[in-house]
């Protein structure tokens, strides 16, 4: 059985947090001596490597797993210390999540609203394609994510889905689509795009049958900003169903294949040895999208 000391997980994941041995021995009031010592047992504990040391430091996947360790009993301490002392006011369990933009930009929010006065919470921008590496390294407790398999030390339930059309603004219609939307007009009508990870266009052309397409492209990496730039006739994009029905409705914007949808799953993913906060969360994040998404 691998005995792993709390003190040696905790010196691991404030190196991770403060980037060095140096920084986290001045969190942690100890010596940098100290700190070397306390990863030299815990990597003889585990009997292999916990981090690589660079500047800053990269943890291997042990490592990994003992950060997870370190950030679940600093949750479970706080869950037992509010039994043991009922009342006692706390500033509450300290949470990091992983969300995509869009979820953040039009459902999730009213959901975190909820638990905010029990939680203090840290929202990480990702990509829902990206977001598994901040689980596996211990930075984040949760994350909605596009993958179902749950992560290393993780559990994963379905949130529903995520439906997105590709729409533009009438006048940009009128000036790229008026022959309507073929492989011409798709090869050089400007497209907007949220960042270099964002794949949803091209995820459409490939639906259209267009594969190697490559529209001219702006970029345009916040949510609000990236619909308001399609509204206001910068490109076509793919845009939440969730946040543009007015739009639609009043004719400010216009489906470019009309039927045609890209649907993202989304699941929650959370550490599968959480805290009575951490399911709280989970609890608040799972109704706020069984009621908007699909």
């Amino acid at each position: 059985m691998i005995d792993i000391q709390p003190d040696q997980a905790r010196t691991l994941a404030a190196i991770v947090a403060h980037g060095s041995f140096e920084a986290a021995a001045g969190q942690l009031s100890v010596t940098a001596s100290a700190v070397s010592q306390r990863v030299r047992a815990l990597e003889i504990a585990v009997g292999r490597p916990v981090l690589q040391r660079t500047r800053p430091v990269e943890l291997t996947d042990a490592g990994q797993a003992v950060v997870r360790f370190a950030r679940q009993l600093d949750m479970l301490s706080t869950d037992l210390a509010e039994e043991l002392q009922p009342g006692v006011p706390r500033a509450g369990t300290r949470l990091a999540l992983v969300i995509n933009s869009d979820s953040l930009h039009t459902w999730v929010l009213p959901a975190l609203a909820e638990v905010s006065g029990t939680v203090q919470l840290e929202i990480l921008r990702e990509d829902q394609d990206y977001s598994l590496e901040l689980l596996r390294s211990g930075a984040a407790a949760a994350a909605i994510t596009a993958t179902a398999a749950p992560a290393p030390g993780c559990r994963s339930r379905s949130l529903g889905t995520m439906r997105y059309l590709a729409v533009c603004a009438p006048s940009f219609a009128a000036d790229w689509f008026s022959g309507g939307v073929s492989t011409e007009s798709l090869a050089e009508a400007p497209v907007v795009t949220f960042d270099r990870k964002d794949e949803l266009q091209d995820r459409f052309l490939r639906l259209q049958g267009h594969q190697r397409l490559k529209p001219p492209r702006h970029y345009v990496p916040a949510a609000h900003e990236f619909s308001e730039a399609i509204r206001l006739g910068m490109g076509w994009g793919m845009v939440p169903e969730i946040e543009i029905a007015a739009d639609l409705e009043l004719q400010r914007l216009r489906e470019l294949v009309p039927g045609s949808v890209v649907d993202v799953p989304l699941y929650w993913q959370q550490w599968r040895y959480g805290s009575a906060a951490l399911d709280d969360v989970a609890a608040a994040v799972s109704h706020e999208a069984a009621r908007l998404l699909r």
